[in-house]
Order: structure tokens, then sequence, then C-alpha cells
């Protein structure tokens, strides 16, 4: 999520950069707005993870094609877009669990957003899970971490019904529903 695209390791030099190419579906937009790491609303643009995912190169990723989709599709009554990035690359499920500080700054910044004049909470992007794979007890219990996260996120925000999109990319994905609510696995 944090976005690695257009990210290269010079193997001679170990040196990773990003190459600064912005393809077109992730191009600014003025009605697309990022909530920074200071908790302020600014104009987003790639890469977007830049001052959030800090430790590591960043690149192009899918909230900006997201959010330029978004528009495309009713741009008079969406408005405004607004993203409040929160991904870290190469981490677990188990490391965005309930009472984890990865899980804190994402229900705190999702609530300072509103509080800052951000509208309303819409829907949640998720895409995560490549560093689960790489155990079979961790793959495995992937899908009941998932539902409890995503349980835990809209009892903490307060949002029973919000919509939760799981990008997935694999070889084979399920769809199955729990309580009234559409989940995705791989």
């Amino acid at each position: 999520m944090a976005g690695r695209g257009g990210v290269h390791n010079n193997t001679a030099t170990g040196a990773v950069h990003w190459d600064g190419i912005v393809p077109a579906q992730c191009e600014p937009n003025p009605s697309i707005l990022r909530f920074s790491k200071d908790l302020v609303w600014v104009p987003a643009h790639e890469p977007l993870h830049a001052d959030i995912d800090s430790t590591k190169t960043n690149g192009i990723g899918p909230g900006m094609p997201f959010a330029n989709a978004v528009l495309t599709q009713d741009p008079d009554s969406v408005g405004a877009v607004g993203l409040v990035p929160c991904a870290v690359g190469g981490t677990t499920i188990s490391q965005w669990a309930k009472g984890g500080a990865l899980y804190g700054e994402m229900v705190r910044r999702a609530t300072a957003a509103v509080a800052a004049g951000g509208g309303n909470l819409r829907g949640l992007i998720w895409y995560q899970g490549e560093s689960d794979t790489n155990s079979r007890e961790d793959a495995e219990g992937y899908r009941g971490r998932l539902e409890t996260l995503f349980y835990h996120v809209r009892q903490d925000l307060q949002l029973p019904a919000l919509p939760i999109i799981q990008v997935i990319y694999g070889i084979r994905s399920e769809f199955f529903y729990g309580a009234g609510r559409l989940f995705t696995y791989f």
C-alpha cells in the first residue's frame, strides 16, 4: 500500500531510489488531498506515503489511482477525496492488531483527519499480507486475524458498516460473508 512502484535497487551500489515517473492515473488532482504526518490536509501527490513509511523508499502505490478513479466515476457528487495514508511496508497482520503501535496510529490518524475538517470516513483500503506468507502458520492464521482487525477498526471508529476494500494479488482468492460484511482472503 505504501507504494513500491518505480522503486529500483542498484545492485552495484545497493542504493534504492524512486525513478520519479508518475503515470497518468497517479497524477495529482486539486480535488485529492492527503492527511500528512503533521496531521494537516495537503494536496496529494506521489509518493503518497513518503512521510509515513519514512524508513523506506516509496514510489507509486494504489492510493492515487484509486482516488482519481473515484473522482472520474461521479465527480459532481464526490467533491473531494481525502486520503489518510497509514501504510508501513513489510509488516505482518499481527503488527496491525489492536493494542499495537500501527493499529493505534491508524485509528489516531483516521480520527484526527475527521476532526481536522476531513469530512466523513467513507472506507478503508487494505493492501497487506505478503509478509504473512513467510510461514505456513502465519498464512493459515491470516483470515482470522484479518476478520478480527476489521471488526476492531469498525468498532473503534464507531462505523460498524465501514466499507473495506481489500487489494489482493496472487493465484487464488476467495470471498466470504460474515455478519453481513464482505471479506476477501487469499
